[in-house]
């Protein structure tokens, strides 16, 4: 009777190894799992970072040159070397310096426009 219940220990045990083992098989096909959609992930917000990087580079490109453009218009238009370029720097002046004035009050008008945007 003594060798039955030592037989049963240990087929307990060995059964109690067998889910220690799947659990912890388990365990690490998760952790890959996780790795691996995390890696996906970051290639995502990589890739879209480098391509709004690549936008946003060519709007400025853009906007320097169509600002040069208009400014030697308008030099031509008032016969003046530079008259030109102060009215374009103006137009960008003019909003910065609004901005700068105004901060508080903008940075909590979009704070706020951008907490209801969240809830739609």
């Amino acid at each position: 009777m003594h060798m039955d219940s030592i037989k049963d220990y240990i087929f307990k045990l060995l059964r109690l190894d067998g889910v220690i083992n799947h659990l912890s098989g388990y365990v690490e096909s998760r952790l890959e799992l996780i790795k691996f959609e995390v890696r996906e992930e970051m290639i995502k917000v990589i890739s879209r970072g480098l391509a709004l990087g690549i936008i946003v580079l060519l709007a400025l490109l853009f906007l320097v040159f169509i600002s040069f453009g208009l400014a030697n218009t308008l030099n031509s238009h008032f016969e003046n070397n530079a008259t030109g370029y102060w009215i374009v720097s103006g137009l960008y002046g003019v909003p910065c310096l609004f901005l700068i004035v105004f901060y508080k009050q903008v940075n909590l008008f979009l704070e706020n426009h951008f907490k209801r945007r969240k809830k739609l």
